[in-house]
């Protein structure tokens, strides 16, 4: 079974399903059409006098500069080769294969004039596993992710290095053992393939689909926490969570509802008349950060079904349009809102570790039965708060910043670059946070005992104590969370 690339509307949920399926890629009839048609209405105009940016002139504050017609495939592949400046630490192939994928979605709806051939090269490296080696710094957000999307492009030119077969290899080796010719990028090309925004979108999309994961992973361990702290369940109740009128309250205020029904310590009755915010507060944290990621999804979707490489072909109108498409402010400031709504989700979470260990409602304290003797679970909660003040630092907007760059051509940029992989830092740092959590809580339930939870609770913990036991004395802590974080990446949603 193909994912078949047409003008059909891309969804991250069908993004989520072609790469967990394992989905290849095939372009429609339509889609071919339209970028042969694009194509050759940039062939038809190139003897003519007319200077067009990216086409027949250089690049940035170089765009005055004319360039003549027997180097246009010249001065693509430089723009390529010299753009490829990419640092820092690789881009996660997963990413990396999703950057490929939004890029063939961008080129596929013939407005940037691009080669036939050139689109299907990209489509063979997905469908084989060729992955471009791409470095996280070196984008500015606009004009697009250029430095990173040089690196993607480079094995189309036989340059660069690739991931093939489980081996870092030069591009050039795949080729010749694919029995490939190098793509010779014609007119507008380089430039086609490196202004967009695949970086930021494709972390973006990573990153919600990861974030999703997370917040129903996160309301299922502050669940087990509220049973850990006998916590009460009035502050989930229909009715108090309606009247404020938030989705997401409303929402998380349900699911835990679902969660808890049954629960034999939720029942029993309670001597504290309220907890304390990080318990009681759950429908309205939790729920913003639903609702932060719903705002963001809607953001990214309408962005993956974009051009936005500059200049832009209108071949019907038999017109090039030279804009800011590239720009990624609106990736920026939303990435920056979802790193916010994350590192909160985080932060909530550690609090009520916090609570947990804090030798309260009749829980010894640091979670173990001779506390002195042993320090249980104490620090684990530093561990965690080490963490979420990390977020917090993480969470400072990048799409407040700007930079001057090309000799003040490109006099604005939106940073989304650096707003991408700052939120996926924080979404990885969730993962542990939330891991130490579940780690604690389930500690806490054994001191209820006798009494059950729900079902639903008591099946989740039976499977965490496969991979994580019970601690009755002090242990070598660090492989514990190690196993704890593993369960929380190997839960599905």
């Amino acid at each position: 079974m193909n994912h078949i690339i047409d003008d059909q509307f891309l969804s991250i949920e069908k993004v989520k399903e072609v790469i967990q399926s394992n989905l290849k890629l095939e372009l429609s009839n339509a889609s071919k059409l339209k970028i042969q048609k694009c194509r050759s209405f940039l062939d038809a105009i190139q003897d003519k006098s007319e200077v067009h940016y990216g086409i027949n002139t250089g690049f940035g504050s170089l765009c005055d500069t004319v360039i003549s017609n027997d180097q246009l495939s010249t001065l693509q592949r430089n723009l390529v080769i010299s753009h490829a400046c990419g640092i820092g630490e690789e881009v996660p192939k997963e990413i990396v294969k999703l950057m490929i994928l939004l890029k063939i979605q961008g080129l596929s709806y013939g407005h940037s004039g691009v080669q036939l051939l050139t689109v299907q090269r990209l489509i063979d490296f997905y469908n084989n596993d060729i992955i471009p080696v791409v470095y996280q710094q070196g984008s500015l957000g606009a004009s697009g992710d250029l430095a990173p999307l040089a690196h993607l492009a480079l094995p189309l030119i036989g340059e660069g290095e690739v991931y093939f077969q489980g081996q870092k290899i030069a591009s050039s080796v795949v080729l010749d053992q694919m029995g490939w010719q190098k793509i010779t990028l014609q007119s507008k090309e380089g430039l086609a393939l490196l202004n967009g925004t695949q970086f930021m979108s494709s972390y973006g999309v990573w990153n919600i689909i990861e974030s999703e994961k997370m917040s129903f992973i996160a309301d299922m361990v502050a669940a087990v926490s509220l049973e850990g702290f006998d916590g009460r369940i009035n502050p989930f109740n229909e009715n108090v969570n309606k009247i404020r009128n938030q989705v997401g309250q409303i929402v998380t205020a349900e699911i835990f509802r679902n969660i808890l029904k049954g629960s034999e310590i939720v029942a029993q009755t309670k001597v504290h008349v309220q907890d304390p915010y990080s318990f009681r507060c759950i429908p309205q944290v939790h729920g913003a950060t639903k609702d932060t990621i719903a705002h963001v999804k809607n953001v990214f979707e309408r962005e993956i079904n974009a051009v936005t490489d500059n200049p832009t072909i209108f071949p019907d109108e038999g017109e090039i349009v030279s804009a800011g498409n590239f720009h990624g402010q609106p990736l920026a400031v939303t990435l920056d809102f979802l790193a916010i709504g994350m590192a909160e989700l985080g932060s909530i979470s550690e609090r009520r570790t916090y609570k947990l260990i804090s030798g309260t409602r009749g829980l010894p304290a640091f979670l173990v039965k001779n506390p002195g003797l042993n320090s249980g679970f104490m620090i684990p909660q530093y561990a965690a708060a080490s963490v979420v003040s990390q977020n917090k630092q993480l969470a400072s907007p990048a799409s407040v910043d700007s930079i001057e760059s090309s000799n003040g051509q490109e006099d604005h940029v939106s940073m989304g670059a650096n707003a991408a992989t700052k939120c996926h830092q924080v979404i990885q740092n969730i993962k542990k946070i939330i891991a130490i959590e579940l780690f604690n809580g389930t500690q806490a339930l054994e001191f209820r005992r006798p009494l059950k939870s729900s079902e639903t609770i008591e099946n989740f913990v039976k499977s965490y104590r496969e991979k994580v036991a019970v601690v009755e004395d002090d242990i070598y802590m660090h492989p514990e969370i190690k196993k704890s974080i593993t369960f929380i990446e190997s839960l599905n949603y």
